[in-house]
């Protein structure tokens, strides 16, 4: 299958459309849920499993940019699945929440599936014409990724250690 090939028989560009629908949808469900069920979501399993400290973190998100940190959510791993019901349960103007969840449907979307899957297909590829380059390329990515994780973690850790002291 090459990039350009249809997905399931459909054209790719809408395989992304329906993916974008499907999302906006479920920011949509997420708001609800949280506008519906209230604080109790903060007692939930899901509640729990993301603790008190990250919720309140993102509360403070929300009410500080409102509408503008549901937009800007898509574009932050972790928040864009919690950051929609938190506004739900803060009760954030819907209609905002709705053109601010519909632009970041519109304008993230696309870049995911433009850009990363753009590089998925041509490292498939790459892996079927040249399978030792491939892997290689996988390792060195992985590894710059582990580098960049773990310099942050310690970027993190230092200022704590330095004030300890």
């Amino acid at each position: 299958m090459e990039f350009g090939d249809p997905l399931f028989g459909l054209p790719y560009w809408l395989v992304g459309a329906i993916l974008t629908v499907a999302l906006f949808g479920a920011f949509q469900v997420y708001y609800w849920v949280g506008h519906k069920v209230g604080d109790a979501v903060y007692e939930s399993r899901l509640g729990r499993k993301i603790g008190q400290e990250r919720i309140t973190k993102v509360e403070n998100v929300v009410r500080k940019w409102g509408a503008l940190a549901v937009y800007g959510c898509f574009f932050v791993p972790g928040l864009r699945h919690t950051l929609p019901w938190v506004a739900g349960v803060l009760r954030i103007n819907y209609r905002w929440y709705l053109v601010a969840s519909a632009l970041g449907c519109l304008t993230w979307a696309p870049l995911v599936w433009f850009g990363l899957y753009s590089v998925i297909w041509a490292w498939l590829g790459l892996a079927a014409d040249s399978p030792v380059i491939a892997a290689v390329l996988a390792v060195v990515v992985l590894a710059l990724v582990a580098l960049y994780v773990w310099r942050r973690r310690r970027g993190r850790d230092t200022p704590a250690a330095s004030q300890a002291g």
